[in-house]
């Protein structure tokens, strides 16, 4: 059967929830109901057992978002994949950890934000896509990625300290990944400290056959094993220390955190990270008042992030490597009020900034290494020197309870985005000539933007068993660094070197890029039963216009850099401008209770069905990485400690590409998954298959495939999409103390 008619059957078994909404997972067994509790956009609880299974299954924080409604993942390594949400992605979502607005240090953001937390240590995350409240989105255009680790926990009054804990292991068959976490923690009724710690390491996993084989003719003997795929191999660990101390009504965290990424491959990338050493640490205060409540964040984050070749790309490349480095400081801090103005009316206040520093240079190569082609003797490549970008906004909303029918929530957000960076330089006076960055050093870098966003909510809840939602936003987002300020275009090696999305070209910035600018559109539903427990239909359609929008170009000549490369391997040199796009698309999802059985237990199937079509009004063109139809279908089976799920995920061909990125176009697939636990005691089992029939596919947005090659400069050749994973049986144990 074709995959698009298992999505047609699947459109009439399924109904959808809203484009303005927060997906959230809340590891507590207290359920209550969203739309009575929860200010706009409405939140719903995703089930514990999915979050805890998930782990078994991934190591990449950002696979636990994998199931929302709108959301996808860009592949990149195997702790960092990129969450898009509507066919926007990276920059264009803002994601918070514990509170923090962490960016990506590395040219190719290798270090995405969500790779700073490890899945152990996940206790919340709420989704927020479309439509964000002003109050938790700023400086993007997609939507808000919140990620928390548990709340600190406290002895009950009067009872004894509390002292608990938990330990885990898991195992993955196909790359042979293998880890464990541990938490502990110990408490008085007013003083809390728990710590978590997690290791993982990986080697290179497997697809389901000969990727070469499988119509690709390179006459190149860079690949390994034909089902090989190449530099996806990682090792990571994570440790934090939370503080938590309590008086009435005022409570204080605060949050330590390192990581240590000694080696994680890339298959997208012509480089690997060696290392990625990060410290954070975190301050944050809540308290209740009769007026309403208060909180106020500050933190700090240092990374430091190091590039190379690992062995897969070594063994084909100039065994002198290329080493690079980066190194980000993040330093933050936020304020907010929930005021009770009435009980009809709450108003939200606060402020927010954010100081960042980066540097990333790429250091020469020793003058007896023979190494003519790249060119990479002399002093030190400052790729970015002392980039700068600074962020200052306030923001109301106010929110009004009008009657037991309608609610409705207004947002005025004003941001100014401030950017500079220093002179730069290349290796050379040969290879780099002078006037290729004396160009970018003569003009003026210093960079302001002043961006508003408005948000319009309202909610129609005519009876206890359906909802309505409508909403606006205007959203603004300005350039990063890179985007701004990646300077060389004379060179094809640099050029490779600053990709950020994984098509395998190169590019350049641009320092005249306006901010982008969305407007979006949104409505929803939400079906139900009145006790929320046997069935749930949810739709969301949406539309967002973004001006500005910053796309892919021909690299040309500018006063900023003065030529560009020319390169004849399949690929292209791409520089940005602003132009302007559209997206639209709908969310579908639904739940429905089957049928409860003494000797079998409970049935209970779930879909989803996620549609999104992006185009650039100016060129008339494709956007990039567009997600196609997907649709996910999975029967659960609960009896006794049992838990058994089987899982069907639909995809459809990506044939709709971005021309001008020479974008590959993917087949349509089915994959197949079977997940099982088992709880007992203090201990949880689980088992999982997943792509069961081993099935060879390519994720639609997993990039393409530069993971192995016979140059620095080209890696693999044009042409060949990154193979998702074959069949993996992975198994893993917890054990609660």
């Amino acid at each position: 059967m074709k995959v698009k008619s298992l999505f047609a059957l699947s459109m009439l078994t399924l109904a959808i929830s809203q484009a303005v909404y927060a997906e959230e997972v809340q590891l507590s067994s207290v359920v209550v109901k969203a739309e009575k509790l929860q200010p706009l956009p409405a939140n719903a609880d995703v089930d514990k057992a999915n979050l805890v299974r998930s782990r078994t299954s991934t190591s990449d924080t950002a696979k636990l978002l994998q199931d929302q409604p709108g959301l996808s993942l860009y592949g990149a390594g195997g702790v960092s994949s990129l969450p898009a949400i509507h066919g926007m992605a990276d920059d264009r979502v803002r994601v918070k950890v514990d509170g923090m607005d962490l960016i990506s240090a590395c040219a190719n953001h290798m270090n995405s934000p969500l790779s700073y937390i490890d899945p152990a240590n996940v206790g919340s995350v709420k989704v927020f896509a479309g439509i964000s409240p002003v109050s938790q989105g700023g400086d993007s255009i997609a939507g808000t990625i919140q990620v928390d680790s548990p709340a600190p926990e406290f002895a009950k009054a009067g009872e004894a300290t509390l002292l608990k804990g938990q330990a885990g292991a898991f195992y993955r068959s196909n790359n042979r990944a293998q880890g464990g976490n541990l938490s502990a923690t110990i408490a008085g009724e007013d003083v809390s400290v728990r710590y978590t710690g997690s290791t993982v390491s990986a080697g290179n996993y497997t697809s389901a056959q000969n990727f070469k084989a499988a119509g690709i003719a390179t006459g190149t003997t860079a690949f390994l094993a034909g089902n090989e795929v190449g530099s996806s191999m990682y090792q990571s660990s994570n440790h934090a220390l939370a503080f938590g101390l309590r008086h009435e009504n005022h409570l204080v965290e605060l949050k330590l955190g390192m990581q240590n990424i000694p080696y994680q491959g890339f298959p997208t990338q012509r480089m690997d990270m060696l290392k990625n050493d990060s410290q954070q640490i975190n301050l944050n205060y809540t308290g209740d008042y009769e007026w309403g409540k208060l909180q106020a964040r500050a933190y700090n984050e240092h990374t430091q992030h190091y590039m190379n070749f690992l062995a897969d790309k070594l063994q084909i490349t100039n065994p002198a490597g290329m080493p690079m480095a980066t190194d980000g400081k993040n330093t933050g801090f936020s304020i907010k009020g929930d005021v009770i103005l009435s009980e009809r009316d709450i108003l939200r206040v606060g402020a927010e900034s954010q100081r960042y520093r980066m540097s990333d240079w790429w250091s020469p190569i020793s003058p007896v290494v023979a190494n003519p082609m790249m060119g990479m003797k002399g002093v030190a490549f400052w790729n970015i020197n002392n980039g700068q970008r600074d962020r200052l906004a306030v923001f109301g909303e106010w929110e009004a309870k009008w009657s037991s029918l309608w609610m409705s929530q207004l947002g005025l957000r004003s941001e100014t985005v401030k950017m500079n960076t220093g002179a730069v330089q290349g290796y050379n006076t040969t290879s780099y000539l002078p006037a290729t960055y004396a160009a970018f050093n003569a003009m003026d870098r210093q960079k302001s933007d002043n961006n508003i966003d408005i948000t319009a909510l309202s909610r129609y809840t005519p009876d206890e068993m359906k909802t309505f939602e409508f909403g606006f936003a205007q959203k603004t987002r300005s350039p990063n660094l890179y985007e701004r300020f990646a300077w060389s275009a004379n060179n094809t090696m640099v050029m490779n070197m600053n990709n950020w999305v994984g098509d395998g070209n190169g590019y350049v910035g641009n320092i005249d890029l306006k901010p982008e600018v969305a407007h979006t559109l949104s409505v929803s539903g939400n079906w139900h039963d009145a006790a929320q427990q046997d069935w749930d239909l949810k739709l969301a359609p949406y539309y967002t216009r973004v001006q500005n929008y910053i796309d892919a170009v021909a690299c040309t000549a500018t006063a900023t850099h003065p030529a560009c490369a020319a390169r004849t391997d399949g690929f292209a040199n791409l520089m940005l401008a602003n132009q302007s796009a559209r997206l639209y698309g709908a969310d579908v999802s639904g739940k429905m209770s089957l049928v409860k059985t003494s000797a079998y237990g409970s049935f209970n199937a779930t879909g989803a069905l996620n549609y999104v079509n992006g185009k650039n009004l100016t060129t008339g063109g494709n956007l990039y990485n567009i997600m196609p139809v997907n649709v996910k279908l999975a029967v659960e089976q609960r009896t006794g400690n049992w838990t058994n799920t089987l899982e069907a995920r639909l995809v459809d061909a990506k044939t709709n590409v971005e021309v001008v990125r020479k974008e590959l176009k993917t087949g349509g697939y089915g994959l197949l998954n079977l997940y099982s636990s088992y709880e007992w005691k203090q201990m949880r089992f689980d088992l999982g298959v997943e792509n069961l029939l081993n099935k060879f596919y390519a994720n639609p947005l997993g990039g393409a495939y530069v993971g192995q090659g016979n140059t620095m400069s080209t890696g693999a050749p044009y042409g060949i999409a990154v193979p998702g994973m074959g069949r993996s049986i992975n198994a893993g144990v917890t054990v609660k103390f």
